[in-house]
């Protein structure tokens, strides 16, 4: 039997948020770029940092693989599995970035609504994976990786895969820790259609 909760929890964990100044230093330091980016450090952070040398490889995977893949195809993927998740969180954070990263607004839009008829063949494919990841929860998503594949080749197809998996993972961790937007959406209220 499985239980199923609400993506927003009715009681958030109570689990401490442990602030910048008081993480260690190698993770402060390695934080550092992204909270003078964004003008302050996540709550996912100041949650996760209870287990500070995960959160630094978890971070350090994240930056890998943004390295990895061209952005379009990172944004489709983390704004796919972010709707599709309820991780409001993230969707609202992906939402900002791929804006800042040059994605024009119809696509965001298009990614957040679930229109993929209106993106390029490989961010349709890419954001097709990561609905699948979700929908498969743990299963196989061969089909839609290699479509994705033959679009793309292997090494960005492997990457999109765990860029998917990463998000799928971040999503569990925010809406179980309850964590809320600290800022609105560049696309104002009511732009989540899915």
């Amino acid at each position: 039997m499985y239980l199923c909760c609400h993506p927003l929890s009715v009681f958030p964990v109570s689990t401490p948020r442990i602030p910048f100044e008081q993480l260690p230093e190698d993770l402060r330091e390695q934080l550092r770029p992204r909270v003078e980016r964004l003008g302050y450090l996540g709550e996912f952070f100041q949650v996760a940092a209870h287990q500070p040398e995960a959160l630094s490889h978890f971070a350090a995977f994240t930056e890998a693989l943004k390295g990895a893949l061209p952005a379009p195809l990172t944004e489709a993927i983390a704004l796919t599995v972010a709707t599709a998740t309820g991780n409001d969180y993230e969707r609202v954070q992906h939402e900002r970035l791929a804006l800042a990263l040059g994605i024009e607004e119809a696509t965001v839009r298009a990614l957040v609504a679930g229109e993929l008829d209106r993106l390029a063949p490989e961010q349709r494919a890419a954001a097709e994976l990561a609905a699948e990841v979700v929908a498969a929860r743990g299963g196989s998503c061969e089909a839609s990786y290699r479509r994705l594949e033959e679009l793309v080749g292997a090494e960005v197809a492997v990457g999109c895969l765990m860029v998917a998996g990463r998000y799928l993972a971040h999503a569990t961790m925010s809406n179980t820790w309850g964590l809320q937007p600290p800022v609105a959406s560049p696309l104002g209220e009511g732009a989540v259609h899915a």
